[in-house]
């Protein structure tokens, strides 16, 4: 299947033209290959010498610890301006108020509801409604089989480059925008009941306009 990025030129071809002010980040996720593979490869998708500034952590223990575990790391490194915790609603307990507790204790989140795989399908131009993260794992393989040429799988290591390469970023931040605001106007702000929904797309849109020094 024909490239699709319409010969974009690569965020370090772009950060050559000005001077990256990318702070620093602390980004702590679940022990899902998923979400520990496609943030490593954003990272890696940055210039080399902006690569230290992006810590991505694992946390194999219960969700509800990775405030803390995130919290801990901060402290040991000052200069991490930004904690951010990542995880799907899933089948989590007490999702909202994980996210009240991180807010509360200056911890960002980039949630996904039902998960990651529905941040995912916005690089192909839809945010499609799943009732849990079974069917919308299901769902998205066949978008990805179909517009990729390939299988989906979530172990891929190189799935944050095949987003990039096959769909387009910017048009998933401002799909991903523009679902919240639906969800808002429908006054449903409680995020286990915002579905589909992802605040993921803050994270990057952060890195992203740091690195290329676009705005919306």
């Amino acid at each position: 299947m024909a490239k699709r990025d319409g010969g974009r030129k690569s965020r370090e071809q772009l950060s050559r033209r000005r001077t990256p002010e990318l702070g620093y980040y602390i980004i702590v996720t679940n022990a899902k290959e998923t979400e520990q593979n496609y943030f490593y490869g954003l990272r890696d998708s940055i210039p080399k010498e902006l690569q230290g500034k992006l810590v991505i952590k694992v946390c194999r223990s219960k969700t509800a610890v990775m405030v803390d575990e995130a919290l801990r790391i901060a402290s040991l490194h000052p200069q991490y301006g930004e904690p951010w915790i990542i995880f799907d609603r899933d089948r989590v307990m007490d999702f909202d108020r994980i996210i009240e507790l991180a807010q509360e204790k200056g911890v960002h989140v980039g949630w996904s509801n039902p998960c990651i795989e529905v941040w995912f399908h916005t690089y192909f131009g839809t945010m499609p409604a799943f009732a849990d993260s079974v069917s919308c794992c299901s769902g998205f393989r066949d978008t990805y089989c179909r517009v990729c040429g390939q299988d989906y799988s979530k172990t891929d290591d190189d799935v944050y480059r095949k987003l990039c390469r096959f769909g387009d970023e910017e048009q998933a931040i401002r799909i991903a925008k523009q679902k919240n605001l639906e969800h808002q106007r429908n006054r449903i702000t409680s995020p286990s009941e915002m579905c589909p929904a992802t605040t993921v797309h803050i994270l990057v849109e952060k890195i992203m306009k740091s690195i290329t020094g676009k705005s919306d």
